[in-house]
């Protein structure tokens, strides 16, 4: 099988496309065949190890210390079973299906070797660009937006970087919930956040947020630009800061009415989202489309902090 792989620490170059052995599914995995694949901050950051302020050490014990341990990027994906397990049963060849692969990473190649209950089946309405841009961003904002401050009408949620991947995900979601959004965003996509949803959008280059006086229920930062006490100070009594790029020292002053944390990567949430999607009560956002041999391209993007929803390769 044709990988992209990145055998060392470094600026998207380090990644070359290779020719593998194809896996073997063990007898409780599934092989997809992987039809599209997201390349997201997270992939920038392992590929870079430009990790989280106070994670470095961390972060290299889980992914190699000196060169990565995982060489294939990628851990959202969609495609369509090649083989099944001797115990797996769910699955059969040609099921359309679609996951995330934690830790393990390696979606980024024609291949990929999952557990079978880690895998969602993915509904005919959604394609399979969709069904991997989705689940990164659209996982962690479900993840704090439902299960850690339970937006519900009424509530007031401010978006800050409400064009990324998490972010257009954050702002349709708290919009479904009932909640009155404001995004905060760019000029040039301050367009595309009213029409995912927002009341309201702020736009960065021209109003700083510390000029902000409005108060929100609920404060999401995607970005990590926003610290606990300018977060706070966005914050109406009883609300919450939600941090979604942490590091160690705000993890560990997190309390009270800040909360971070890493969204789990649950079937039964992604199989919520496809179901919104189909439903068309969602829409994934997609920057671009690359295929395998341009995704060095595609982490230049990434790594420019200036892409709008997802990015997506075809291996």
């Amino acid at each position: 099988m044709r990988a992209a792989i990145a055998d060392h620490y470094g600026a998207p170059d380090v990644i070359r496309i290779v020719d593998l052995p194809d896996p073997t599914p063990r007898k409780d995995e599934v092989l997809v065949r992987v039809s599209a694949a997201a390349v997201t901050s997270a992939d920038s950051r392992i590929r870079a190890a430009r990790f989280p302020t106070g994670f470095a050490i961390f972060a290299r014990l889980m992914f190699g210390m000196f060169r990565p341990r995982r060489t294939i990027l990628g851990g959202a994906f969609s495609g369509q079973v090649a083989a099944a397990g001797t115990s797996v049963h769910t699955f059969a060849p040609g099921d359309d299906v679609c996951g995330m692969t934690g830790t393990k990473l390696g979606a980024h190649a024609e291949y990929v070797t999952v557990p079978a209950t880690k895998l969602a089946r993915k509904p005919a309405a959604v394609t399979h660009e969709d069904a991997a841009g989705l689940l990164f961003g659209g996982t962690t904002a479900l993840f704090f937006l439902r299960d850690k401050v339970s937006v519900e009408p009424g509530m007031s949620v401010l978006v800050n970087g409400a064009s990324g991947a998490i972010g257009t995900n954050a702002v349709q979601l708290a919009a479904h919930f009932g909640a009155t959004v404001t995004g905060v965003t760019s000029t040039s996509n301050a367009d595309l956040v009213a029409d995912l949803g927002a009341a309201r959008v702020i736009d960065y280059t021209q109003h700083d947020l510390a000029s902000v006086t409005d108060r929100f229920d609920v404060v999401l930062d995607t970005v990590g630009n926003l610290t606990i006490q300018s977060g706070r100070r966005l914050l109406a009594p009883g609300g919450k800061l939600l941090l979604v790029v942490a590091g160690l020292a705000d993890m560990i002053r997190a309390r009270g009415n800040v909360v971070t944390g890493t969204a789990p990567e649950r079937v039964a949430d992604i199989e919520h989202l496809l179901g919104l999607v189909a439903g068309g009560q969602l829409t994934v956002v997609l920057e671009q489309v690359y295929g395998l041999d341009d995704i060095t391209t595609a982490h230049r993007r990434v790594d420019s902090g200036r892409k709008v929803g997802n990015i997506v390769v075809h291996p």
